[in-house]
């Protein structure tokens, strides 16, 4: 009887859009928020599942996941990645965990009544 190999884990880069939620500790006014995220998974449906699996655990309300691929998937497409980025992503797999890298808050610039 032969064992099917186990596929490795890989890091995807990942930009979720979060909504509004109470107690989602966005800033005061937000309407939601952009989050660059590097997850670990054996593919990337893998790594999308476990991301907004963790960001619902924080409180979070995930709405959308673009998905950017792997490092070398992104170097290929001409993506420049930093040694810092390079950190989180070796971080996100030697801890086989989702790592929120960047959080930019959305706000909504039509305050004013036209």
């Amino acid at each position: 009887m032969t064992e099917t190999p186990k596929r490795p884990q890989q890091v995807f880069t990942l930009l979720v859009e979060v909504g509004r939620k109470p107690d989602d500790g966005l800033p005061k006014g937000a309407t939601g928020a952009g989050l660059m995220c590097y997850a670990s998974g054996v593919d990337e449906a893998e790594a999308v599942r476990e991301t907004v699996a963790v960001l619902k655990q924080a409180g979070l309300a995930p709405l959308d996941v673009t998905g950017y691929g792997t490092a070398e998937e992104r170097r290929a497409q001409g993506h420049e990645i930093g040694a810092e980025e390079t950190a989180l992503m070796d971080r996100a797999l030697a801890e086989n965990a989702v790592i929120v890298a960047q959080m930019e808050p959305f706000f909504d610039d039509d305050d004013e009544d036209d």
